[in-house]
Formats: C-alpha cells, sequence, structure tokens
C-alpha cells in the first residue's frame, strides 16, 4: 500500500531526541503535528480493518484471528531474539518507532503504567515489548535509549527492513513512510504511517486480544488480569 501525502509544514519528527515532540516556532506548527497525529490513527483504523478482514477470512475454520508467528529481530542489547525466546509468558506488543511525536510515546506510557497497576505477580507473567516499523533510524542505540523511558522491563526489538517487513506481515501491522508537502524522498525529515493497536499475545503465542489506541491504563490493566486470571 503506499505511503499516503501528507500535506503538513515541516515538523521535527525526524531529528532532535527520539521520543521527542518538535520545537517549532509557532502555535499552528503544533496544531499541525496534532491533526495529523489524530488523521494517521482515523485513517489507520480503517486500513487495519479492511487488512483484519482478510486475516478473520483465513481463519474463520479455526476462529482464531491469523495475528502472529515467527519473527527474528534484535533487541536494544544487541541480542537476537526470535518469537520462541518469549514462549512462557504472556507478551503485550506495540509497533511504532522512536521519532513519533505523540501517538508511540502515549500508547508505550499507557502500557507501562498498565503494568505498573496489575498485581506484581500477574505483571511479571507478562512481557511488555516495542517492535520498530523504521529500522533505518532506529539502530539498537536509538532503542536502548528509547524503551526505559517506559518501562524498566520492556524488550525493544529492531533489525533490518526486511526482517521488519516480515514481522509486520506476521503481525498484520500497516506502515509507510509519509513525507511533508515537498519533503525529498531521500529526507530522513518523514514521519511513519502505522497501525496503532497493542496487542496481548498467549504464553504459546498465539494471539489472544488486542487494545485500542485511547484504552486508559486502568482498562488495560483489568483486561491482562482477566485473562491472566482465566487461563493461567
Amino acid at each position: 500500500m503506499p505511503a499516503r501525502q501528507w500535506v503538513i509544514h515541516p515538523v521535527d519528527c525526524g531529528k532532535g531526541n527520539p521520543g521527542t515532540k518538535g520545537t517549532g516556532s509557532g502555535v499552528s506548527r503544533k496544531t499541525l503535528v496534532i491533526i495529523l497525529a489524530i488523521a494517521l490513527v482515523l485513517g489507520i483504523g480503517l486500513t487495519y480493518r479492511l487488512m483484519m478482514m482478510g486475516s478473520e477470512t483465513a481463519s474463520s475454520s479455526s476462529g482464531a484471528a491469523a495475528i502472529g508467528g515467527p519473527f527474528e529481530l534484535v533487541d536494544q542489547n544487541g541480542q537476537t531474539h526470535t518469537e520462541q525466546d518469549f514462549r512462557g509468558k504472556y507478551m503485550l506488543i506495540y509497533f511504532g518507532y522512536t521519532y513519533c511525536p505523540d501517538v508511540c510515546p502515549t500508547e508505550l506510557q499507557v502500557m507501562g503504567n498498565a503494568l505498573d497497576a496489575l498485581d506484581p505477580e500477574i505483571a511479571n507473567e507478562v512481557t511488555p515489548v516495542f517492535i520498530s516499523v523504521d529500522p533505518e533510524r532506529d539502530t539498537v542505540d536509538a532503542i536502548a535509549a528509547y524503551v526505559p523511558h517506559f518501562h524498566e522491563r520492556m524488550v525493544g526489538l529492531t533489525g533490518t527492513l526486511e526482517q521488519t517487513t516480515a514481522a509486520a506481515k506476521t503481525f498484520r501491522v500497516y506502515y509507510a513512510k509519509a513525507y511533508a508537502d515537498g519533503e525529498a524522498k531521500d529526507s530522513d525529515a518523514y514521519l511513519m504511517d502505522h497501525s496503532s493497536f497493542v496487542y496481548l499475545m498467549g504464553r504459546d503465542g498465539s494471539f489472544i486480544r488486542h487494545f485500542n489506541y485511547g484504552t486508559a491504563p486502568e482498562d488495560m490493566a483489568k483486561g491482562i488480569a482477566e485473562v491472566v486470571k482465566k487461563n493461567g
């Protein structure tokens, strides 16, 4: 799916400290960033539903959504991981990127707060995972500097373009570069248009449920606790 072209003034999404908002000189620039973030979420919601329709059709015989599967990525310590390394624990997964101005840090903070709100025994059964959809800029060092801001146990994963594409496809995640009007396509000053859902995966790596963008930490914590108590 081709990237949508957003007509906005240049913002600092591709520059400066990862995860921070741009330091534009006027209110209009900040407003445009907020509008863009909202537009991305609304547009991605429709895209996600269209993608999910295909996965639901493909998996109708089993009754389970075809989300999740094999992947191979590198964590913030430079260690290679596959999906098998997370077996035995629940996974709370979010796909995003470190240069994201608003949506990603908000969702990752919700994940961290939800885990902190859980009973420690339940929380310890859940591994929070951040997977980058921006492998060109999200190096191991960038991931290492980013994920500790959201939870001390969060695992940050990145990889090559091929590895990222494969992982995103496995989890039915949509992503594409989005450039400001007039921005050169070889510039690193771009945003990433991407799905914004938090996935809860079972101890065996199977998909259990997802949390929509905007879910409150307490509601996410309640949803996680219900699953862990029910399934053990």
